[in-house]
């Protein structure tokens, strides 16, 4: 999720201090501020949360995060929970509902690419033991903060450890795994720490 803009430093809603992304129009959006403040850069454990995740994240490609974090029910209803499992075995009367569905991203290549994204986050479950197992062995946590006095400058696209994530997911047969998706992924589910030095979540 690249929720990046040319913010000032952290800015504060409720009293409290928060990160550069929850700006402007996105920063009055409540899902935004408990999305930032719940979720963002909290470690996930779980494979089915893991894989809601790394859906969403290729959802999102070329639009606005609030806009996912709107549809973001109807996508859960839509795609069985993001039960990996069920959506690999999806047919084409399921692939007619999603692209029918308004209240998801009616987008085929990212519908098919999430389907066949289920198949192969179940092999790499297989193989490693589970995905979040994979994860660990690739980015061990804990990941260091930002350093005191660091910016939205500080805060990268990718990076050299979701160009090797981004790489390996292609190879295994994921796709709308960029590096930079990679990057929002690993941002989302606490692989990176990435909030900022003022923001009530920095843990420097």
């Amino acid at each position: 999720m690249g929720h990046r803009s040319p913010a000032p430093p952290p800015v504060t809603a409720d009293e409290r201090p928060r990160c550069w992304w929850p700006d402007g129009i996105e920063r009055a959006d409540p899902l935004m501020l408990l999305y930032h403040d719940t979720e963002w850069g909290a470690p996930v454990d779980d494979d089915r949360e893991l894989f809601e995740r790394l859906a969403l994240e290729s959802f999102q490609a070329g639009l606005a995060w609030v806009t996912i974090l709107r549809k973001r029910a109807a996508f859960r209803l839509a795609f069985s929970g993001f039960d990996p499992a069920t959506v690999a075995a999806y047919g084409d009367a399921d692939r007619a509902r999603l692209l029918a569905d308004a209240g998801i991203v009616r987008n085929r290549a990212k519908i098919e690419a999430t389907i066949g994204n289920a198949a192969a986050f179940l092999a790499v479950g297989a193989e490693h033991g589970g995905f979040a197992a994979y994860l660990a062995d690739r980015l061990p946590r804990p990941s260091p903060a930002l350093p005191a006095g660091a910016t939205w400058a500080n805060v990268p696209a990718s990076t050299d450890e979701s160009d090797s994530l981004s790489e390996d997911l292609r190879q295994r047969g994921f796709r709308f795994v960029g590096s930079t998706i990679a990057y929002a992924f690993m941002q989302s589910v606490g692989l990176v720490d990435d909030h900022l030095p003022g923001c009530f979540r920095y843990r420097g």
